[in-house]
């Protein structure tokens, strides 16, 4: 059996080589929206910075309703990972510039310093994780994955 942290480690190891995951946001009626995003290697505490541009409508959800799930999914490794917590918008201009891809300059000419460019800051309070070459999957082989759930500023497994 794994701990905490060593799933940690696991989870923190795929996020580091995926490129892309889907940011779920709730629209105005409450439906599950979906986008395709191309997130930043999470920090040790496994908050994930993503860019976007203010007039989106995933900055419009985020504000009315600040309750958002990642999923990413790496092919080589057979293992997804599934982040639930909570985002805001941040417009901070030293963050534009540390959280900032050049090759994002199609969609944001301006750059980081420009005015349709701001940060999405998701601090998560649930990781889930199912890894079929690391064998973190139930026993016998099974699809339940592992669950962390933030505890203070700690992550600790969880039955569920």
């Amino acid at each position: 059996m794994m701990t905490s942290a060593q799933v940690l480690t696991v989870l923190q190891e795929v996020l580091a080589q995926v490129e892309f995951c889907f940011l779920v946001t709730l629209d105005p009626s409450g439906y599950p929206s979906a986008r395709l995003m191309q997130p930043f290697t999470p920090t040790a505490e496994m908050t994930i910075w993503l860019g976007t541009s203010p007039a989106s409508r995933k900055v419009r959800d985020i504000r009315r309703d600040p309750r958002v799930t990642l999923a990413f999914h790496s092919v080589p490794a057979v293992a997804y990972v599934t982040l639930q917590g909570r985002a805001d918008v941040v417009d901070d201009l030293e963050g534009r510039r540390q959280h900032w891809r050049e090759d994002w300059r199609a969609f944001f000419p301006d750059g980081p310093t420009g005015e349709d460019y701001v940060l999405l800051r998701v601090v998560p309070s649930r990781l889930e994780m199912l890894h079929v070459t690391q064998h973190i999957t139930p026993e016998p082989f099974g699809l339940c994955p592992a669950v962390l759930l933030r505890v203070g500023e700690q992550w600790e497994l969880s039955g569920v």
